[in-house]
Formats: structure tokens, sequence, C-alpha cells
């Protein structure tokens, strides 16, 4: 039985949307295997006035056909009524009915004018009544494109619109409840907040039996899960693996990707580009600086199972295979706690406004040239500096002397002319005694250990 977890806020906000007396126009998007379908399913359970359509590739006049069979079937009083999208739907507006079209983009690949017909009965009769229209999409791209950006037909029309994210690592926890702090940060950092992935896991197995299992064995539900999704929204993924290996590989800027992937970097932001739209890489700058103006972006992958994959199966496929049940413990574990740590520096940063007590600007990374911390909060009391270890020896108080040293270096245009800077170190295997006695002395360092900072996400 699939599990559903954590989307309570997106439920309520249905909820509300389909119990107002006004006509209400939802647009629900986001990356493939989030759990769009089973949202808009679970919101609907227990309600006789919802229609569920989940299109499918077929023609245009397959998919109106199954369309009106599922409404009928719905509301049988609409049995006569004409067979044409318009005439159908302002039937059901009439209805005051609640309308959910899941996979909307093959309905537009089959129709492309069928945003500008919605738009047509939207304007003249359905914002009247009292109908919920519910369009849901994988394709991040042709959903922009058609219903959201400021030239299509639809644009204007939505009365909300939910962007699906991943779960937290608090909604993601629950698909493994039993796994330690320290497991269970391993385990977001290979599955992620996606719930299809999540639910490959079983929960009474250790993490390597499920990953090998899962992800690492031929057989594996997800040993080729991001070829696949690559093969379905790219038409010439290959040169797109050979940036995302680069970039799995800890190459972060545009050059060094470029370079490890032998890709022309005059070419590469295109390529970035579409990867960003499809929400698979990320963007991201200093904390310190404009996200617009900045030119010093780097790149990394969103997803972590992506990620994991693009690190240690693409290209490894072969040496799994020889390798078999032992391809965990040979090929992963050696580099577990490398492959973890920027995921881990993503979470302090994440964790760092339920741990320390002051409003905070913004939370992220900061670097110049060679310097680097890796988690910098800006607030009006001065900076949160931080740095995250996620090592199996104890964090030292030289530690905390290079984190001075590299904190006093930021410069921060809004920066408080009396502001603290308070020190923030992140451990996954606990602080020397001699740290713990400084930080004890010192209102200005705070220690966290993995337990602290999985309780505040």
């Amino acid at each position: 039985m699939e599990q559903f977890v954590d989307r309570d806020a997106e439920l309520d906000q249905l909820a509300d949307c389909y119990e107002s007396e006004t006509a209400d126009f939802v647009v629900i998007y986001g990356r493939r295997r989030l759990g769009k379908s089973e949202l808009v399913r679970q919101s609907i359970a227990d309600r006789t006035d919802a229609v569920y359509y989940q299109a499918v590739e077929s023609t245009a006049q397959n998919q109106l056909e199954q369309f009106v069979d599922t409404a009928t079937a719905q509301f049988p009083s609409l049995q006569n009524v004409r067979r044409d999208w318009e005439v159908f739907l302002e039937t059901l507006g009439s209805e005051d009915a609640i309308v959910v079209i899941d996979e909307f983009p093959f309905l537009i690949e089959e129709d492309e004018s069928l945003p500008s017909r919605i738009q047509r009965v939207w304007d003249m009769e359905l914002q009247e009544t009292g109908m919920t229209l519910v369009l849901v999409g994988s394709s991040i791209s042709v959903m922009e494109d058609t219903v959201l950006s400021g030239s299509a037909p639809l644009y204007g029309r939505r009365t909300a619109t939910i962007d699906l994210q991943p779960l937290s690592v608090a909604g993601a926890r629950q698909f493994f409840p039993a796994y330690d702090p320290e497991t269970a940060i391993m385990a977001w950092s290979i599955f992620g907040g996606t719930p299809h992935y999540l639910q490959t896991i079983d929960p009474d197995q250790p993490l390597g039996p499920n990953v090998q299992r899962t992800i690492l064995s031929e057989r594996g539900l997800l040993y080729s899960e991001p070829e696949f999704l690559l093969r379905t929204e790219l038409r010439q993924p290959n040169t797109y693996f050979s940036i995302l290996r680069a970039l799995a590989h800890g190459r972060r800027t545009p050059n060094e990707i470029a370079g490890m992937a032998g890709v022309d970097s005059g070419s590469l932001s295109t390529y970035l580009q579409k990867l960003r739209r499809l929400r698979l890489v990320e963007r991201h700058i200093p904390v310190t600086e404009s996200p617009t103006a900045s030119k010093r972006g780097r790149y990394r992958i969103a997803a972590p199972l992506f990620r994991f994959w693009f690190r240690f199966v693409y290209g490894n496929q072969d040496q799994l295979r020889l390798l078999g049940a032992d391809a965990y413990d040979e090929l992963v574990t050696p580099e577990l706690a490398d492959y973890v740590s920027p995921l881990f520096e993503r979470l302090c940063q994440e964790a760092l406004p339920g741990l320390v007590d002051r409003p905070f600007h913004q939370v992220g990374q900061w670097w110049f040239k060679e310097q680097e911390l890796d988690v910098l909060g800006l607030t009006d009391d001065g900076l949160v500096a931080g740095e995250c270890k996620f090592t199996s020896t104890p964090v030292s108080e030289g530690v905390l002397t290079d984190l001075e040293r590299t904190a006093a270096d930021v410069r921060w245009a809004e920066a408080p002319a009396d502001g603290e800077t308070l020190y923030v170190l992140f451990s996954r295997s606990g602080f020397t005694t001699d740290l713990e006695r400084v930080a004890d002395a010192r209102a200005d360092v705070r220690l966290f250990d993995l337990p602290e900072t999985i309780s505040a996400l």
C-alpha cells in the first residue's frame, strides 16, 4: 500500500478551493515522482462531486472520449451532452463539480488548441459557477509555457498554484522511522524527498541492503530510473548525462563542468538551463550576493537520487554486475561520508533557523576565491557562521579557529555596525573535550550534534 505523508498544507489548500462558493482554477505541477497524482486523489477521496481524469498518450479523440466516460460515470445525467471539451466543461460547471485533469500536457500534445478553448469556456461560463478545475502536470516546461507564462492562453485565470516540492527530511523519515539520525541523513542523501523513491525502502532492513536491492542491482526498481526519466524529457540525453556525471563528482563551476563533461564551454549554459528547468540542477551563489547580479554562481544536482546514481551507477554498470551483492560495501561505503558531506551542509543550512534564535534574512553558503563557509546566516544581530563535518573523528578547536579566521573576511553590505558573529559547528562524530570547554566558556560558540540538527529540520 502506498504511503502518503507530509502534505497537510496542500490538502488544506485544495479543500478550501473545493468548499469555496466561487469558481477556482488550480494548477499543480512539479518534478516527476513527487506524488502529485496521489495528492489530488487523496484530496477527493471522500467526495461524490469530483471527476478525476488521468490523461494518457493517445489521440485527441480518444482522450476526449475517455474524459467523457470518466465524467459520466460520476455524473450519469451528462450522458446525452454533446462530446466536446467546452460543452462538457460548461455542463460540469453547472453542477459545481470538481474536475481534476491529471497529466494535462498529454492532452496539449495532441490538441494545441485546448488551453485556448478552456480559457474561452472559463471566461464565458465557468468563472460564474462554483466549479473547481484542477490541472496537473509533470512536464514543467509544458505547464509553464501553456498555463503559467504571461503569453499562455490560461495566464491570469488560476486562483491557486501548488508547485509541489520534495518531502522535507522529517517527511522522508516517516519511511524509515527506526533509523538513527546518522543513518537517516545518509538515507535522505541517497533517496532524497521523492515519495516514489522512498517507497522502495524496506524500513526493517539496514540502509546498505536497501540501496543494494533498489539502486545497485540490475533488477532494482531504481536501477535505471534517472536514465529513464532523462530519456523521457530530453531528445539527446548523452551530453546531459556527461554534465550530470561531472556535477555528481564535485565539479561546480562552468569551467570545471565543461572540462570533465567534454562540452564546449560556450554551449554549456544551454544544457544547464534545460536541466535547471527540469528541476534536476540548481544554481546557487554566495549568500551575501544578489541572485540577479552575481557572476559567481555554482551548480549542483538538486535531486539526491540523481546525484547518487551519477556518482555510483552511471558508467559503473559492468563493475556493479561483477561485484553483485558486494557492490554497496565495495563501491559506496568507502566514499559514503565524502558523498554525504555536501548534502549534510544543505541540511545544516536548513536547520539553522530552528537552532539559533535570531531573525534570519538569508541562510546559505559563502565563498570568495579559496575561502569558503559551509553555513552563513545573515541577521540583524550579525553573522552566524558555521562549519559542518560529516567525518568519523570529533571536531577539534582548530576547526573553530579556522572558522573565525574565514568569517572575519565576509563582507555584507547590510551588516549591522555593532553585530556580533555567532560561530556554529555541526558534527557527525561529536566534539573534542577542548572544544566543548571553549564552547561552554563562550557565548558566541554553539555546537550541534546530529540528533539536534535533524530534530530542527
